[in-house]
């Protein structure tokens, strides 16, 4: 009897653990948004986007979202594919290449005497949302002409609805938000820039 016991307890056991098991994280990255507007005109200008300061709440591969005034939940199962260091300047380069029109645009100037670019700061001073409701990202940022050319400085704050309750939105509107950010850039570099978002979807 004990023999023909032992298999079902076992079954029993390993069905217990594998409805207990925890949930799979999910991975997210961020993804260019701008659109252009106005036609191109003269040489595509060259630019270098500098390593970008976050801030260390957010520097963590958890998402951090907000449940209230003054407090915020660490996402474990939502997750970034990689870190925002990396993601939001490689997102940048792209809103900013196709709204000054130009492939010269690299967060990895390979080949590229950076005196001979504009170079790009980026601090983020702020990167938060409430999940089905809203991203918002405060940026402080420099762009420094070719040669030795005084920055032009200035400070972009952008906040974008989520079109639903997921994370999915929510990433689509912090990509938005970068978007906003990246159009002020370009505006910095060439005045004639004119970017438009993508649609909320």
């Amino acid at each position: 009897m004990m023999r023909l016991c032992l298999p079902v307890t076992i079954a029993l056991a390993v069905s217990v653990l594998g409805g207990c098991a925890s949930p799979k994280a999910a991975f997210y990255t961020l993804s260019p948004e701008a659109r252009r507007d106005s036609t191109s005109s003269g040489a595509p200008v060259t630019v270098v986007i500098r390593p970008v300061s976050v801030p260390e709440l957010i520097d963590r591969p958890q998402m951090v979202v907000r449940a209230g005034d003054n407090q915020v939940t660490i996402e474990e199962y939502a997750r970034w594919a990689d870190p925002l260091r990396s993601q939001i300047p490689r997102v940048v380069a792209a809103d900013l290449g196709i709204v000054l029109d130009s492939t010269l645009v690299s967060v990895n100037p390979v080949g590229v005497d950076p005196a001979a670019a504009w170079r790009v700061q980026i601090d983020v001073q702020r990167f938060d949302a409430t999940l089905g409701e809203a991203a918002t990202v405060d940026v402080l940022w420099s762009v420094t002409p070719p040669g030795n050319g005084s920055p032009l400085t200035g400070r972009t704050r952008a906040s974008e609805r989520c079109s639903g309750p997921g994370y999915d939105a929510l990433v689509a509107a912090y990509s938005r938000a970068l978007a906003t950010v990246s159009g002020d850039i370009a505006a910095a570099i060439h005045p004639a820039a004119v970017m438009r978002k993508a649609p909320s979807s």
